[in-house]
């Protein structure tokens, strides 16, 4: 039986919400999703499946991480940061065990080599960023700081965490509602109150057919891999990411790597504020922040994922790794169940993604290729038709 559909897109948009149905009919008959995306001040995609609705919270695991970086990217453009100083300027135990020269831009590119514990972490620890930097500055590197990257999946986000915290006193969550998430009234929070609970629905795991199973067990690691370590699987009680946000331990503290929950709205509005393209309020970002923001950091063989990545200043380079129709400068990241939020400068594009049950391969799922580039050419069709542009 094919699914219902609803909200609205604007005119000239209705190639994407055509999109959208095929996706939601392809797909199992408990499918949940949400599509957002803003264009030049106007939110021009607005998208959901039945059993989902407009308000409905999703665990967005990795597209935590594009809050995070643009609470640092805030603090950066108002000189509390610097991106070229040392993270010992900041944090001065990080120096143990020869990282004492890395930059605060290494840092966020995922050039730091701690990617993980020897003895991995408690569920405990990975909700408590502050738990996690503690165990993090004493740790070996698993490559000499600053020569290589790979992503630092579960810590990236405490990490810079800590280094917000020493700069400003406040945790980066704290410093994320105070200077995007409330002035923004966004529906994407970092540590999830008590009072939106009951807008939360679980992650659900993968129910791989048997080649995808072949598959999955044919990609697993020995417990001592990168990868491994990468995603706690060297534990005592090892990690499944996928379910993480699901213990409302994890989704009440927002770890800033994996503890998001959002809305595809909250998550199209974040990118949509950071452009000024909310048509309410002033940009969070300048057009030269946003150009740093863009620019591509690193590029080639990622140790941890053991593949072609592209970074850009802690975000994913987003048309490089994910949707190559997109504009160079791209910025953005994706989440293990298949969610996805980007900014597209270039053509002042903001796109929101969310899905309930895990999509295969993990990450952005593959559905945003074909739903990125359907509003890549409406937004182009209907930029072309404006008066301006006559």
């Amino acid at each position: 039986m094919t699914q219902e559909i609803h909200g609205t897109v604007a005119d000239g948009f209705e190639a994407v919400r055509e999109e959208f149905a095929a996706l939601v009919a392809a797909e199992r008959p408990d499918y949940e999703g949400q599509l957002c995306v803003w264009v030049g001040g106007r939110r021009v995609v607005d998208l959901w499946s039945a059993g989902s609705g407009p308000d409905t919270l999703y665990a967005v695991h990795g597209s935590t991480k594009g809050a995070a970086f643009l609470t640092v990217a805030v603090l950066v453009q108002d000189g509390t940061l610097e991106l070229d100083r040392k993270v010992t300027y900041y944090w001065p135990e990080f120096a143990a065990e020869g990282k004492g020269g890395l930059t605060l831009r290494d840092l966020l590119t995922h050039r730091a080599g701690v990617v993980g514990t020897d003895g991995g972490f408690t569920r405990d620890e990975l909700a408590d960023d502050r738990a996690l930097a503690e165990r993090l500055a004493d740790q070996r590197p698993f490559w000499r700081p600053g020569t290589a990257f790979g992503h630092h999946e579960l810590v990236i986000g405490a990490l810079a965490a800590e280094v917000v915290r020493r700069a400003t006193g406040h945790s980066l969550q704290r410093v994320y509602e105070d200077r995007v998430r409330s002035p923004y009234a966004l529906d994407m929070f970092l540590g999830l109150p008590a009072a939106h609970e009951p807008r939360f629905r679980p992650t659900r795991p993968l129910e791989p057919t048997p080649t995808q199973r072949i598959e999955l067990e044919a990609a697993l690691d020995g417990p001592g891999s990168l990868k491994a370590i990468a995603h706690n699987r060297n534990a005592p009680d090892p990690t499944d990411v996928a379910s993480l946000p699901n213990d409302p331990l994890i989704r009440s503290r927002g770890p800033a790597s994996v503890g998001g929950v959002a809305s595809a709205r909250g998550l199209a509005q974040l990118y949509a504020a950071a452009l000024g393209q909310t048509g309410e309020r002033e940009a969070l970002l300048k057009p030269d922040t946003i150009a740093g923001l863009g620019r591509l950091h690193a590029a080639g063989h990622d140790l941890v994922t053991d593949t072609h990545r592209a970074y850009a200043l802690g975000f994913e380079a987003t048309a490089e790794t994910w949707c190559p129709c997109l504009g160079a400068g791209s910025f953005g990241h994706s989440g293990t169940a298949g969610s996805q939020a980007f900014a597209d400068p270039r053509t002042g594009l903001a796109y929101g993604y969310t899905r309930r049950r895990c999509a295969y391969p993990s990450g952005p799922a593959p559905e945003n290729e074909r739903l990125v580039r359907a509003v890549h050419q409406a937004a182009l069709a209907t930029a072309e038709a404006s008066p301006a542009h006559a």
